[in-house]
């Protein structure tokens, strides 16, 4: 008996089936990249008071902040090739275990040095999931289902700031059990609910359509073959080999690079925001931070939904990208200006955020677009890593040139860096572009 194909089951069936996917894989997904992220930037909130007692200096927090990414790259196509060879289901479950445990045990450092070999192996142990889970979607939804689920995967790195935050302040100020510091509870509070979410994926996260007990087998094998039918090939393999290639391919090059200075003014706000805010103000307390902390990425938000609403209904992708990274750089340096008027530094850092979440969704589609249906899988991944690098070069670079009381000089790296991604998306052309000029040339 063969495969059914998709006209064996009825559009009414369909949409149920889909139905199920969204409430029962979404869930998992959604919640062990907001825990990804909230492991890998909470040592943001755990400086404000760890820095004192264990004498981290500002560039001492930077390149612990930093050295995380170096590890991630480094690791992230192994961890994938892993995933494919082990299965989701016990590759994710691993890497959420893992960081867990690695997270945990950062509450007990006692030195900088502690501190940046930890985060090296919080690298390793994170790296691959968010191409993991890239990947994993592919399996379970069409194209025409998969842009939505990806751009609900991305609303986790607000959601994941918003807790991040709220809860980091909280721990900070009222959190002291066993005479062990707040900023100590932070990476214990926050990273050992990951442990548990990593044995809830190895329960209940089916690798495939055909483990997944939600699903006939009837109604499995139509996923499956909707989805294969999608490509008229099977899948490239992606080792180094593959990235390697794609990375001296002027295109994905082009897009990767301008990514990466994007991912400065993002990865440079993120880290830097609770500093950010403690300048403003040196009287606030830990939980006055972490609130005013929550009001940007509420924002950031709300209006990364609108512009990605506002990117898809019109079809436009480049300027949907680059207008929010330039109001970001606006932002940050709004926000130099008017440290001594703290609501409005707010109002600038409120802007940075819509800048830095909101360029996301459009600029994917936009990398998407602007790539061959055969440079996509390889050159998206090599895309994605090469941005990683902005997550170590804008905290490195603000560390160095920031004091304790003082890191206002360190963000013209990341505001730079912004304004030189604008530039470089403002020539990117996408296939459609191509294919309308080669009909003017040849009309």
């Amino acid at each position: 008996m063969g495969t059914p194909t998709a006209e064996a089951v009825t559009p009414a069936e369909q949409k149920a089936v889909v139905g199920k996917i969204w409430r029962r894989v979404m869930p998992i997904v959604m919640l062990l990249y907001i825990f990804n992220y909230m492991d890998r930037t909470n040592i943001s909130y755990a400086q404000l008071t760890m820095g004192e007692e264990l004498g981290i200096t500002a560039a001492g927090f930077g390149l612990a902040s930093s050295i995380f990414f170096l590890a991630y790259v480094v690791f992230e196509i192994p961890s994938n090739m892993a995933l494919k060879k082990f299965g989701a289901r016990i590759w994710l479950a691993r890497i959420a275990i893992t960081w867990g445990l690695v997270t945990v045990v950062m509450g007990f450092v006692q030195s900088q040095t502690q501190l940046v070999w930890i985060r090296i192996l919080l690298g390793v142990a994170e790296a691959g999931l968010y191409p993991g889970l890239l990947l994993y979607l592919t399996l379970w939804f069409t194209t025409k289902n998969r842009g939505k689920a990806i751009a609900m995967m991305a609303m986790a790195q607000p959601i994941a700031m918003i807790v991040g935050s709220f809860t980091g302040g909280l721990i900070l100020d009222h959190v002291d059990w066993f005479d062990l510091s707040g900023w100590r509870w932070v990476f214990i509070l926050q990273g050992a609910p990951t442990i548990l979410l990593g044995f809830a994926v190895l329960a209940l996260l089916p690798s495939l359509p055909q483990d997944a007990r939600f699903l006939s087998k009837r109604e499995a094998d139509w996923v499956d073959a909707s989805i294969k039918a999608e490509y008229d090939r099977p899948d490239e393999a992606e080792g180094l080999k593959e990235l390697l290639a794609a990375v001296r391919n002027p295109r994905v090059l082009h897009l990767a690079v301008a990514n990466f200075f994007a991912a400065c003014g993002l990865y440079g706000f993120t880290f830097f925001l609770p500093q950010i805010i403690k300048q403003l103000n040196p009287s606030y307390s830990a939980t006055n931070i972490g609130f005013l902390g929550v009001l940007p990425y509420a924002v950031g938000a709300v209006l990364m939904l609108l512009i990605a609403r506002s990117s898809d209904r019109t079809g436009e992708r480049r300027l949907h990208t680059m207008g929010p990274l330039a109001l970001a750089a606006v932002g940050l340096f709004g926000t130099i200006q008017v440290m001594e008027t703290p609501w409005l530094a707010m109002v600038f850092l409120c802007c940075v955020a819509v800048g830095v979440l909101g360029y996301l969704a459009p600029y994917w589609a936009l990398a998407s677009e602007a790539l061959t249906r055969a440079e996509t899988a390889v050159g998206l991944a090599a895309i994605n890593t090469i941005a990683a690098l902005g997550g170590f070069a804008a905290p490195y670079v603000i560390g160095k040139n920031a004091t304790a009381d003082d890191v206002t000089l360190g963000l013209y790296f990341p505001i730079g860096a912004l304004v030189v991604s604008v530039v470089m998306l403002a020539f990117v052309r996408t296939r459609k572009a191509d294919d309308l000029g080669q009909k003017l040339v040849t009309a």
